[in-house]
């Protein structure tokens, strides 16, 4: 695949996932909440680290990139 038609599908797919989290909230709304995501909280600071939400995500994207790979 050419870098450019790369950088245009990730920026479609940043167009898309921007519009989900402004439009439609409720669809993310288990985002950072999975068992697995550690949040720490203590004397004013806030430490969040979400293992299984990017797991999830990491998942997600090396299925769809496959899936686009194999088109080609």
């Amino acid at each position: 695949m050419r870098v450019g038609n790369v950088l245009v599908l990730v920026g479609l797919v940043l167009v898309g996932v921007g519009l989900v989290l402004r439009f439609a909230p409720w669809l993310v709304s288990w985002f950072g909440k999975l068992p697995g995501d550690i949040l720490v909280e203590r004397d004013g600071t806030t430490i969040f680290i979400p293992i299984t939400s990017m797991l999830v995500v990491s998942i997600l994207l090396s299925i769809l990139l496959n899936l686009f790979d194999r088109g080609t």
